[in-house]
């Protein structure tokens, strides 16, 4: 763990992202007490792939078919 200054965090910005990313707990203090954790931004996963979800979802044999309440609308 790198607990630093706000005026040395300002000088050692590089090398303190550097350790964060290395999986490093590095805190900048301002006025005695913590203000900042830097932590590494997750990666995002993969874009999704179209198909992955086949056969998960099912449809009924008569979903289009006409809905009786609207049969005097078909005349």
């Amino acid at each position: 763990m790198q607990q630093v200054s706000r005026a040395e965090a300002q000088s050692r910005l590089p090398e303190l992202l550097d350790a964060a990313l290395r999986g490093e707990e590095v805190y900048i203090t301002g006025e005695g007490v913590v203000r900042v954790r830097l932590v590494p931004v997750p990666v995002r996963r993969g874009r999704p792939q179209f198909g992955s979800a086949r056969g998960m979802a099912t449809m009924s044999d008569d979903f289009d078919d006409p809905l009786l309440e609207f049969e005097e609308y078909m005349r």
